[in-house]
């Protein structure tokens, strides 16, 4: 039985929930966003809270209501603060620069890596070694986090690469003669 789908989720401040038969929609300061939530979940509004229950007697009724519950917090917490995602460049000539709806990356190839943005996501670099990924919808930060940081993912000997900000790489000692 899923604990997570027992904690309600409260509204905070300007942040408006509806619910029209599976889908939940939700409207705040930063935007809005939808999901449509499994059939075998019923969920609730009252008091400025969304609850999350089995609709029927299925064994995975409670599994997907705690998932349901996750992805719909995950909406509210979006459109009311947003999520963000830090990179930094480790390597000699490394470099990003945003430009417009592209991230330009010199990650040591011969040519330059254009990355286009999507829809919805925001990215600055406010030193030529650092980026800082924005947008509301935590999926797709993620996402575009992980692309960018598949370029150059960080090599174990040197560490150079693309990481993010609070990961740690485990370092190998070189060959010996």
């Amino acid at each position: 039985m899923s604990r997570v789908a027992k904690d309600p989720i409260k509204l905070p401040n300007g942040v408006e929930a509806s619910i029209s038969g599976q889908e939940v929609s939700v409207k705040g300061a930063k935007g809005q966003m939808a999901a449509t939530i499994n059939a075998q979940v019923k969920v609730e509004q009252a008091d400025g809270e969304l609850r999350f229950s089995p609709a029927g007697a299925s064994e995975h009724g409670w599994a997907q209501a705690g998932t349901a519950r996750a992805l719909v917090q995950n909406l509210v917490a979006g459109v009311s603060q947003g999520f963000e995602r830090r990179l930094q460049l480790v390597g000699v000539g490394y470099r990003a620069q945003a430009q417009g709806r592209s991230l330009n990356l010199a990650l040591g190839f011969s040519h330059p890596v254009n990355y286009a943005l999507p829809e919805g996501i925001e990215v600055e670099t406010p030193t030529q070694t650092e980026i800082i990924v924005r947008g509301i919808d935590k999926q797709l930060v993620g996402q575009v986090s992980a692309e960018i940081r598949s370029y150059r993912p960080p090599e174990p000997y040197k560490g150079k690469g693309v990481r993010y900000a609070d990961e740690q790489v485990r370092r190998k000692e070189s060959k010996k003669k």
